[in-house]
Formats: C-alpha cells, sequence, structure tokens
C-alpha cells in the first residue's frame, strides 16, 4: 500500500477537534496556518501552564487512518479530524518510526518527527472509554501510546488528501518514540 494523506484538519481555537480542510499550508518553523497550535512554542495548554517558553515540538499532529479504523470497529463515532490531529496518513506505521524521521508530505512540505502524542482526558470526555482505547501494552508490559505522532515543520508547503508521502529515516542507531 502506498503512504498518503487521507485527510488534513485545523482548526483556529483550543478545543478537541479540528475540522476537515480541502488543504492546508504548513509553515517552516511554525505549524499549521491557522490553527491554534503554531508558533515557536508551546501552544497546547498544559505545555504553556508549566513552561511558555518551551520550544514547540507539537507544531504538526499525525494519525493513523488504521487507528480510526480500528476505533470506529469498536464503537467510536471517530473520524479525520476528530481526536485532533491535522494530517490523517494512510499505510505509514507512525508509532514504528524513530524520532528524528522525516516526511516528506506532496510536492514540497516536510515534518520532522519529534515522538508521540500522549492521549490525554479529552479523549474520555470526548466519549468514555476512548483514553483507554488509545493505550495498549507490549509483549512486555510497557505502555503503549497509539494516539499519534507529533512534529515541526522544517519544509512548509500545500498539502491535501492524496498527496503522498515518503519516509526518510535518521542515521542509525534510531531513537524510539517517547511522549512529547
Amino acid at each position: 500500500m502506498n503512504a498518503g494523506v487521507v485527510a488534513v484538519s485545523k482548526s483556529a481555537v483550543h478545543g478537541f477537534s479540528k475540522e476537515p480542510q480541502p488543504s492546508i499550508r504548513l509553515i517552516a518553523g511554525l505549524g499549521v496556518e491557522g490553527d491554534a497550535h503554531l508558533g515557536e512554542t508551546v501552544k497546547h495548554r498544559s505545555r504553556v501552564a508549566q513552561d511558555p517558553t518551551q520550544p514547540n515540538l507539537r507544531q504538526v499532529h499525525l494519525v493513523h487512518q488504521e487507528l480510526l479504523d480500528e476505533l470506529q470497529a469498536q464503537g467510536f463515532a471517530v473520524s479525520a479530524g476528530t481526536i485532533g490531529e491535522n494530517i490523517t496518513t494512510r499505510g505509514i506505521d507512525l508509532l514504528g518510526l524513530p524520532t528524528g524521521a522525516r516526511l516528506r508530505i506532496g510536492p514540497e512540505a516536510v515534518v520532522e518527527v519529534t515522538g508521540l502524542r500522549n492521549p490525554c482526558v479529552q479523549l474520555e470526555r470526548y466519549q468514555k472509554g476512548l483514553m483507554a482505547a488509545t493505550l495498549d501494552r507490549d509483549n512486555e508490559g510497557n505502555l503503549v501510546r497509539k494516539a499519534g505522532i507529533m512534529s515541526i515543520v522544517l519544509t512548509g508547503g500545500v498539502i491535501a488528501p492524496g498527496d503522498p508521502i515518503r519516509i526518510e529515516l535518521p542515521p542509525p542507531p534510531h531513537v524510539r518514540l517517547v511522549r512529547v
């Protein structure tokens, strides 16, 4: 299966879900134009409360459509943008990417993976049981966060559903993703 963009979403206000769009523009060093999380420093309210001068390692949130399919099969009412992602992908093991992997999206845009999204209580407020459904345990009993990955924008550009995604891995040794 070819890796690609299923949907793109944004929201100008801090909230849980983002509205699907025909396209979004990524801005280098900032994030998604017109999105509440755009900026060089943290914009997520919990992070701002801790230290508003922290660099924004959460400029663009990506979720794999395969997770949404899994959640729908469990009875959850989720679709592109519902759980707050900017880019919904298909055909990529997002959670298996290493820190520093680069995703070339469409003709121009490049994002660099910074870490995992930590599922938060907003998932539970949206629909009871959703937070637990985005968490799992691996064979060793370690917590697995399935709610997508975060990234920063290296090269801006317009992206839209149907755009291909090409993965560039950093040189080994690869560093496993942790929550950011």
